[in-house]
């Protein structure tokens, strides 16, 4: 698979340049009832371990909005004035960063992995490249190009339009899915939201029963 060489390739020459990663922790976090910028799973807080990946993978690294934990990696940067959405996180993310393109990450990803995250930066370049699974689009798990997707971004931001949806559709988006996605996520988990205190209820669970540390995500081994 031409992502799959690609991505070995990228990661034995270290950091990629021209790429910001950015987490995004200004979310209202209802379903959660509590910040999730402050979650811990085994520990460790949930956006320090995705910092540190980020941090290990890309010369930037943005935390956009919220209080992250002082224990991760990374630009602090304060949401942009607006509507407390995803969108205008990535509006500020894509403001923040000097980097070409900005690979955006939700900070209820825990179990994302190193191989989706360069899977998408080695894919042919768009305006947007976004894993899709049976359809559905990930938008906070995805990589953007900075300059023709701020301008999108932010009009629609102004305007009120604050669907992610929408605004993949405006843009030259390509996807990673179907057998290229699963090259990449053999187990399907590197997608798995954590929005409610029974999703981390879960998740805790499994680690704790998983005996074979090969199928643990390499974010919690580190």
């Amino acid at each position: 698979m031409a992502a799959r060489r690609a991505e070995s390739g990228q990661r034995e020459e270290g950091r990629l340049a021209g790429v910001c990663g950015a987490i995004l922790l200004g979310g209202a976090s209802s379903r959660m009832g509590r910040d999730k910028a402050q979650l811990e799973v085994a520990g460790t807080p949930v956006v320090t371990r995705l910092a540190s990946l980020l941090e290990r993978l890309f010369d930037e690294v943005l935390l956009v909005g919220g209080a992250p934990p002082s224990s991760a990696p990374g630009q602090r940067v304060a949401d942009l004035p607006g509507p407390r959405c995803a969108l205008r996180g990535l509006v500020t993310a894509l403001s923040h960063a000097e980097s070409e393109r900005v690979l955006l990450l939700a900070t209820d990803l825990p179990l994302v992995t190193p191989d989706l995250l360069l899977a998408l930066t080695a894919w042919p370049e768009s305006d947007a490249v976004v894993p899709r699974v049976d359809g559905r689009r990930h938008p906070l798990c995805a990589i953007y190009r900075r300059e023709p997707v701020l301008s999108e971004a932010r009009g629609r931001l102004e305007a009120g339009d604050l669907r992610l949806g929408a605004l993949l559709d405006a843009l030259d988006a390509c996807y990673l899915e179907g057998p290229d996605l699963t090259a990449v996520d053999s187990d399907g988990f590197a997608l798995s939201n954590v929005n409610t205190p029974q999703d981390l209820a879960r998740l805790e669970t499994w680690l704790r029963e998983c005996e074979d540390a090969s199928r643990r995500d390499p974010v919690w081994l580190k």
